[in-house]
């Protein structure tokens, strides 16, 4: 079922070592042949980013970033349980550290309502213009991560194909 109401507040939050955890996902989808991204704004400006938020207690790392990429993008997919990365940094709006943790999500349907709807805009593009308007860095090195995993990689050649 899904929920319609976004999670508040942070009385569930989880932390290690001092640093809040937070995750989230970089939505993709292929078009045209094309690999495209969901960003999102952020709610108190017109930055861009990817969902994440808050890990909590009650729930599994996949299951937090599946929740708050529903609550701040409104999409829901196929998450690759294989982490795009583990990154440390210092929030811009609050000034605490955090330990960021951001999956892959293939997305499989696009909602017309979801929680922050009226908090937030997204926006389809393609992964050159997404790592130009995203402001955090981190999130720039899962964007590079994502690109890496679904781009195919030559196969090694054999010595005797050389000959």
């Amino acid at each position: 079922m899904i929920r319609l109401v976004s999670r508040t507040g942070r009385h569930l939050q989880r932390y290690s070592k001092g640093l809040r955890l937070v995750v989230g996902c970089i939505p993709y989808r292929c078009k045209d042949n094309e690999l495209e991204v969901l960003m999102i704004s952020s709610q108190k400006g017109q930055a861009m980013l990817f969902p994440k938020g808050g890990w909590e207690l009650d729930e599994s790392i996949e299951e937090a970033a599946l929740r708050e990429t529903l609550e701040e993008a409104g999409v829901v997919g196929d998450i690759d349980e294989d982490e795009l990365g583990k990154w440390s940094f210092k929030s811009k709006s609050r000034g605490i550290y955090h330990e960021g943790r951001m999956f892959a999500l293939l997305v499989t349907e696009q909602l017309e309502i979801w929680p922050e709807k009226n908090f937030r805009q997204r926006l389809w593009m393609k992964v050159g213009d997404a790592r130009e308007v995203c402001q955090n860095w981190w999130m720039k090195e899962a964007l590079d991560n994502l690109v890496d995993r679904l781009t195919p990689q030559p196969a090694p050649l054999h010595t005797e194909e050389c000959t």
